[in-house]
Protein backbone atom coordinates (compact mmCIF):
# COMPACT_ATOMS: atom_id res chain seq x y z
CA UNK A 1 0.00 0.00 0.00
CA UNK A 2 1.36 3.42 -0.98
CA UNK A 3 0.65 5.34 2.22
CA UNK A 4 1.92 8.66 0.90
CA UNK A 5 -0.18 8.44 -2.29
CA UNK A 6 -3.34 7.77 -0.29
CA UNK A 7 -2.58 10.57 2.17
CA UNK A 8 -1.93 12.90 -0.77
CA UNK A 9 -5.25 11.93 -2.35
CA UNK A 10 -6.99 12.83 0.92
CA UNK A 11 -5.19 16.18 0.86
CA UNK A 12 -6.09 16.92 -2.78
CA UNK A 13 -9.56 15.40 -3.23
CA UNK A 14 -10.69 15.32 0.39
CA UNK A 15 -11.07 11.54 0.51
CA UNK A 16 -9.67 8.16 -0.55
CA UNK A 17 -10.88 4.55 -0.42
CA UNK A 18 -8.86 1.45 0.45
CA UNK A 19 -10.77 -1.60 -0.68
CA UNK A 20 -10.95 -4.93 1.17
CA UNK A 21 -8.57 -3.93 3.95
CA UNK A 22 -10.34 -6.44 6.21
CA UNK A 23 -10.69 -10.11 5.37
CA UNK A 24 -14.10 -11.79 5.33
CA UNK A 25 -13.24 -13.46 8.66
CA UNK A 26 -12.33 -10.09 10.22
CA UNK A 27 -15.55 -8.53 8.97
CA UNK A 28 -17.55 -11.37 10.50
CA UNK A 29 -15.68 -11.18 13.83
CA UNK A 30 -16.47 -7.48 14.19
CA UNK A 31 -20.09 -7.98 13.12
CA UNK A 32 -20.42 -10.69 15.77
CA UNK A 33 -19.01 -8.38 18.46
CA UNK A 34 -21.51 -5.69 17.45
CA UNK A 35 -24.58 -7.89 17.10
CA UNK A 36 -25.63 -7.82 20.80
CA UNK A 37 -26.04 -4.05 20.53
CA UNK A 38 -28.11 -4.07 17.32
CA UNK A 39 -31.60 -4.91 18.53
CA UNK A 40 -33.61 -2.06 16.96
CA UNK A 41 -34.19 -0.75 20.50
CA UNK A 42 -32.50 2.62 19.96
CA UNK A 43 -33.21 4.29 16.64
CA UNK A 44 -32.17 7.84 15.81
CA UNK A 45 -33.70 10.75 17.70
CA UNK A 46 -33.80 13.30 14.86
CA UNK A 47 -33.41 13.74 11.10
CA UNK A 48 -29.63 13.77 11.36
CA UNK A 49 -29.29 10.55 13.36
CA UNK A 50 -32.04 9.04 11.22
CA UNK A 51 -35.34 7.73 12.54
CA UNK A 52 -34.64 4.43 10.77
CA UNK A 53 -31.00 4.20 11.77
CA UNK A 54 -29.41 2.49 14.78
CA UNK A 55 -26.33 4.12 16.30
CA UNK A 56 -24.10 2.39 18.84
CA UNK A 57 -21.65 4.61 20.71
CA UNK A 58 -18.66 3.99 23.02
CA UNK A 59 -17.65 0.88 21.08
CA UNK A 60 -14.29 0.45 22.79
CA UNK A 61 -16.04 0.15 26.17
CA UNK A 62 -18.12 -2.72 24.80
CA UNK A 63 -15.70 -5.13 23.14
CA UNK A 64 -11.95 -5.09 22.40
CA UNK A 65 -12.66 -6.50 18.92
CA UNK A 66 -13.32 -2.95 17.70
CA UNK A 67 -9.70 -1.99 18.31
CA UNK A 68 -8.90 -3.92 15.14
CA UNK A 69 -10.18 -1.04 13.03
CA UNK A 70 -9.62 1.93 15.35
CA UNK A 71 -5.87 1.30 15.38
CA UNK A 72 -5.52 -0.49 12.05
CA UNK A 73 -1.86 0.10 11.16
CA UNK A 74 -2.47 0.87 7.48
CA UNK A 75 -5.02 3.55 8.33
CA UNK A 76 -2.91 5.04 11.12
CA UNK A 77 0.00 5.34 8.68
CA UNK A 78 -2.21 7.51 6.47
CA UNK A 79 -3.37 9.56 9.46
CA UNK A 80 0.24 10.01 10.58
CA UNK A 81 0.93 11.74 7.25
CA UNK A 82 -1.92 14.19 7.85
CA UNK A 83 -2.25 14.68 11.64
CA UNK A 84 1.11 14.24 13.37
CA UNK A 85 2.75 15.27 15.70
CA UNK A 86 -0.21 14.10 17.79
CA UNK A 87 -3.88 13.27 17.41
CA UNK A 88 -6.77 11.68 19.31
CA UNK A 89 -9.71 9.41 18.64
CA UNK A 90 -12.62 11.85 18.51
CA UNK A 91 -15.50 9.39 18.06
CA UNK A 92 -16.13 5.74 17.32
CA UNK A 93 -19.63 4.54 16.57
CA UNK A 94 -21.58 2.04 14.53
CA UNK A 95 -24.29 3.19 12.12
CA UNK A 96 -26.82 0.65 10.88
CA UNK A 97 -29.08 2.18 8.23
CA UNK A 98 -32.42 0.40 7.80
CA UNK A 99 -34.52 0.20 4.64
CA UNK A 100 -36.58 3.32 4.07
CA UNK A 101 -34.09 5.68 5.69
CA UNK A 102 -33.90 9.11 4.06
CA UNK A 103 -30.61 10.88 3.27
CA UNK A 104 -28.85 13.00 5.86
CA UNK A 105 -28.18 16.64 5.20
CA UNK A 106 -24.74 17.42 3.84
CA UNK A 107 -22.38 18.31 6.66
CA UNK A 108 -18.75 18.52 7.70
CA UNK A 109 -17.44 16.55 10.66
CA UNK A 110 -15.57 19.75 11.54
CA UNK A 111 -18.85 21.66 11.84
CA UNK A 112 -18.32 22.02 15.58
CA UNK A 113 -15.54 24.54 15.01
CA UNK A 114 -14.39 27.34 12.72
CA UNK A 115 -11.87 25.27 10.75
CA UNK A 116 -12.38 25.05 6.98
CA UNK A 117 -9.23 22.99 6.37
CA UNK A 118 -8.02 25.25 3.61
CA UNK A 119 -4.53 25.50 5.11
CA UNK A 120 -4.17 22.31 7.14
CA UNK A 121 -6.17 19.28 8.20
CA UNK A 122 -7.58 19.37 11.72
CA UNK A 123 -9.48 16.09 11.64
CA UNK A 124 -9.82 12.91 9.60
CA UNK A 125 -12.82 10.58 9.61
CA UNK A 126 -13.02 6.97 8.48
CA UNK A 127 -16.01 4.85 7.54
CA UNK A 128 -15.58 1.07 7.49
CA UNK A 129 -18.05 -0.91 5.40
CA UNK A 130 -19.49 -4.07 7.00
CA UNK A 131 -21.93 -4.52 4.14
CA UNK A 132 -21.27 -3.73 0.52
CA UNK A 133 -21.91 0.00 0.04
CA UNK A 134 -24.14 0.55 -3.00
CA UNK A 135 -25.96 3.52 -4.51
CA UNK A 136 -29.24 1.92 -3.38
CA UNK A 137 -28.50 1.00 0.25
CA UNK A 138 -27.29 4.34 1.59
CA UNK A 139 -23.64 4.55 0.59
CA UNK A 140 -21.94 7.67 1.92
CA UNK A 141 -22.12 10.53 -0.58
CA UNK A 142 -19.08 12.80 -0.92
CA UNK A 143 -18.57 16.20 -2.55
CA UNK A 144 -15.00 15.88 -3.88
CA UNK A 145 -12.85 18.93 -3.23
CA UNK A 146 -15.35 20.53 -0.86
CA UNK A 147 -12.76 20.51 1.95
CA UNK A 148 -11.26 23.51 0.15
CA UNK A 149 -14.48 25.51 0.07
CA UNK A 150 -14.71 28.59 2.27
CA UNK A 151 -18.11 30.25 1.76
CA UNK A 152 -19.73 27.79 -0.64
CA UNK A 153 -22.37 25.40 0.73
CA UNK A 154 -23.92 22.33 -0.90
CA UNK A 155 -27.61 22.09 -1.67
CA UNK A 156 -29.90 19.12 -1.17
CA UNK A 157 -29.43 16.78 -4.10
CA UNK A 158 -26.23 18.57 -5.16
CA UNK A 159 -25.33 17.09 -8.58
CA UNK A 160 -21.63 17.14 -7.73
CA UNK A 161 -22.08 14.53 -4.98
CA UNK A 162 -20.96 10.98 -5.69
CA UNK A 163 -21.89 7.79 -3.79
CA UNK A 164 -18.83 5.99 -2.42
CA UNK A 165 -19.55 2.42 -3.43
CA UNK A 166 -17.20 -0.17 -1.97
CA UNK A 167 -17.24 -3.83 -0.90
CA UNK A 168 -17.51 -4.94 2.72
CA UNK A 169 -14.15 -4.75 4.49
CA UNK A 170 -13.21 -1.49 2.77
CA UNK A 171 -12.56 1.88 4.40
CA UNK A 172 -13.31 5.43 3.29
CA UNK A 173 -10.85 8.00 4.67
CA UNK A 174 -11.76 11.68 4.43
CA UNK A 175 -10.84 15.02 5.92
CA UNK A 176 -13.27 16.38 8.48
CA UNK A 177 -13.92 19.43 6.28
CA UNK A 178 -15.25 17.55 3.25
CA UNK A 179 -19.01 17.78 2.80
CA UNK A 180 -20.68 14.38 2.93
CA UNK A 181 -23.86 12.61 4.01
CA UNK A 182 -25.35 9.17 4.50
CA UNK A 183 -27.45 8.31 1.47
CA UNK A 184 -31.03 7.05 1.35
CA UNK A 185 -31.51 3.32 1.82
CA UNK A 186 -33.83 2.29 -1.00
CA UNK A 187 -32.93 -1.40 -0.69
CA UNK A 188 -34.60 -4.12 1.37
CA UNK A 189 -31.54 -4.72 3.59
CA UNK A 190 -29.68 -2.83 6.31
CA UNK A 191 -26.33 -1.15 5.62
CA UNK A 192 -23.83 -1.40 8.48
CA UNK A 193 -20.77 0.82 8.99
CA UNK A 194 -18.42 1.77 11.81
CA UNK A 195 -16.91 5.26 11.81
CA UNK A 196 -13.82 6.02 13.91
CA UNK A 197 -13.00 9.74 13.69
CA UNK A 198 -9.77 11.48 14.70
CA UNK A 199 -8.74 15.03 15.54
CA UNK A 200 -5.71 17.11 16.40
CA UNK A 201 -4.78 16.59 20.04
CA UNK A 202 -5.49 20.21 20.99
CA UNK A 203 -9.13 19.92 19.87
CA UNK A 204 -12.01 18.67 21.98
CA UNK A 205 -13.14 15.15 21.05
CA UNK A 206 -16.73 14.64 19.86
CA UNK A 207 -17.13 11.82 22.38
CA UNK A 208 -15.58 12.24 25.83
CA UNK A 209 -13.39 9.17 25.48
CA UNK A 210 -11.92 9.01 28.99
CA UNK A 211 -15.48 8.85 30.36
CA UNK A 212 -16.78 6.58 27.59
CA UNK A 213 -13.79 4.23 28.01
CA UNK A 214 -12.76 4.44 31.70
CA UNK A 215 -9.33 3.26 32.93
CA UNK A 216 -10.42 -0.32 33.66
CA UNK A 217 -11.57 -0.67 30.04
CA UNK A 218 -8.66 1.29 28.58
CA UNK A 219 -6.35 -1.25 30.23
CA UNK A 220 -7.49 -3.74 27.56
CA UNK A 221 -5.67 -1.81 24.87
CA UNK A 222 -2.23 -1.09 23.44
CA UNK A 223 -0.28 2.01 24.51
CA UNK A 224 -0.99 3.53 21.08
CA UNK A 225 -4.73 3.12 21.45
CA UNK A 226 -4.65 4.34 25.06
CA UNK A 227 -2.95 7.50 23.79
CA UNK A 228 -5.59 7.92 21.07
CA UNK A 229 -8.33 7.69 23.70
CA UNK A 230 -6.74 10.55 25.63
CA UNK A 231 -4.62 8.75 28.21
CA UNK A 232 -1.74 10.85 26.94
CA UNK A 233 -0.33 14.37 27.04
CA UNK A 234 0.61 16.79 24.32
CA UNK A 235 3.95 18.55 24.49
CA UNK A 236 4.86 21.31 24.85
CA UNK A 237 2.61 22.30 27.71
CA UNK A 238 1.74 18.91 29.22
CA UNK A 239 -1.82 19.28 27.90
CA UNK A 240 -4.10 16.58 29.28
CA UNK A 241 -2.59 16.05 32.73
CA UNK A 242 -4.67 14.73 35.67
CA UNK A 243 -3.96 16.12 39.14
CA UNK A 244 -0.56 17.23 37.87
CA UNK A 245 0.34 13.75 36.60
CA UNK A 246 0.35 11.87 33.31
CA UNK A 247 -3.14 10.36 32.72
CA UNK A 248 -1.56 7.00 31.87
CA UNK A 249 -1.08 6.60 35.63
CA UNK A 250 -4.85 6.13 35.94
CA UNK A 251 -4.29 2.84 34.11
CA UNK A 252 -0.85 2.00 35.44
CA UNK A 253 0.07 3.71 38.75
CA UNK A 254 3.71 2.78 38.18
CA UNK A 255 3.90 4.44 34.77
CA UNK A 256 7.01 6.57 34.23
CA UNK A 257 6.97 9.02 31.32
CA UNK A 258 9.69 9.26 28.72
CA UNK A 259 11.16 12.44 30.19
CA UNK A 260 11.47 10.78 33.59
CA UNK A 261 13.21 7.92 31.80
CA UNK A 262 15.66 10.36 30.27
CA UNK A 263 14.30 9.96 26.73
CA UNK A 264 14.07 12.95 24.41
CA UNK A 265 11.25 11.64 22.19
Amino acid sequence: MDTYAIADEVRREGYAVIERLLSADEVQAIRSALSPWLRCEKMGRNDFEGFRTERVYALLAKDPEFARIVEHPDVLEVLDERLLPAYLLSASLAINVHPGETPEGFHRDNDGGPFADTSRIHGVSTIWAFDDFTADNGATEILPGSHLWTDERPVDGDPRAIPVTMPAGSVLIFTGAVYHRGGANRSDSTRLAITPQYCQSWMRQLENMVLAVPPERAAWYSPRLQALLGYSVRDPGFMGYVDGLHPKRLIDPGYVGRKARGERS
